[in-house]
């Protein structure tokens, strides 16, 4: 990766009002980014400016860096360049400054949340989208929270509806996103199985999965006997009527998110098709947005304190290395999250 200066990652900036970034001017693979010192970032009225201690790497800002599929160029990230030139959504770190309208955090509160440009030594932030960080976690296991753990949540309480008892299917168990649907599934009594690849099988059982099934071995999830009243889909591609099978009759299926590497629709086709097929059955199909709300950190921060959840951080790049932390997600070898350390 270059650097402004054509050297590595030389420290801490110390011109005032300028930080480290990474930054990019054009669409593309990870060979886009470069480090660079720029302007801090200038926060709104209800906005708060965040010290970045550390950040959290997921498929979005893969997309983002990529402008792809096309549809995220339309939605106002810019056309043909990015509009913003930092990448990174999920933080931990320190509040730095408060717009005059922010009542509920001040300077040197220690955070985690969602904010824009975390790739960053600084970083701003909508007040409502920040929570205290948990007691017992680090900043670098609180920056691998906040997005992944946000959408599990949101998976199996608002449109999985776990409930006690129930048998619920993660696909993608060790990813970011899995990792903590498997936990959260636990947590609300169900009887979890996980779905993997090889390497990961040993991971997801030390997460509570009471079943671990490697897809390299047994990829036809549906010819089985056992079925489940909730599926989370959390990346795979399978196709929906292989899903509908593994259900029970009036099962739930939630995909998450798919990556098929289509530049159009990158696997969101099959979530329309869900969507219009749901009405028609007594099984329940779908997928969702996840919200960003400060609400849904505290109810993380809740089972994060009681023990019911741990984030499980992969590996931690310095910032200079964040080309590497990208590659090393779209690989698909992280267990877990990954993260950039400041």
């Amino acid at each position: 990766m270059r650097t402004e200066s054509g050297t590595p990652d030389a420290g801490p900036a110390t011109t005032a009002g300028t930080m480290r970034a990474i930054v990019q001017d054009a669409y593309g693979e990870a060979d886009v980014l470069r480090l660079a010192e720029i302007d801090r970032p200038t926060i709104g009225t209800d906005e708060v400016l965040v010290r970045v201690h550390a950040a959290g790497v997921d498929q979005g800002a893969w997309h983002l860096m990529a402008g792809l599929p096309y549809p995220i160029r339309l939605a106002g990230y810019g056309f043909r360049t990015p509009k913003t030139p930092v990448r990174g959504r999920e933080l931990a770190g320190r509040v730095e400054a408060v717009g005059r309208d922010v009542t509920t955090l001040r300077p040197g509160d220690e955070v985690y949340g969602v904010g824009e440009g975390t790739f960053a030594e600084y970083a701003r932030a909508a007040a409502g989208k920040l929570a205290p960080r948990p007691a017992n976690l680090t900043f670098r296991q609180a920056a691998a929270l906040p997005i992944s753990g946000t959408t599990a949540l949101q998976a199996v309480r608002d449109h999985g509806h776990v409930q006690p008892g129930q048998r619920v299917l993660v696909i993608g168990a060790a990813g970011g996103v899995g990792s903590y649907a498997v936990q959260i599934a636990k947590a609300f009594g169900a009887e979890v199985t996980g779905v993997v690849s090889t390497g990961k099988v040993d991971l997801v059982r030390s997460l509570g999965a009471d079943h671990v099934v490697d897809y390299r071995l047994d990829d036809d999830l549906a010819a089985g006997e056992r079925r489940y009243d909730v599926i989370l889909d959390t990346g795979g591609n399978r196709p929906l009527r292989t899903l509908r099978r593994a259900l029970t009759p009036t099962g739930t299926l939630v995909i998450v998110g798919a990556e098929t590497g289509g530049r159009w629709l990158g696997g969101l086709d099959r979530q329309l098709r869900a969507m219009a097929l749901s009405p028609l059955t007594r099984q329940r199909l779908g997928s969702f947005i996840a919200s960003e709300n400060a609400a849904d950190l505290a109810a993380l921060t809740d089972l994060v304190e009681s023990g019911a959840v741990t984030p499980v951080v992969d590996r931690a790049f310095p910032l200079v290395e964040t080309p590497a932390a990208l590659r090393h997600l779209r690989e698909g070898r992280a267990r877990g999250k990954v993260v950039i350390d400041l």
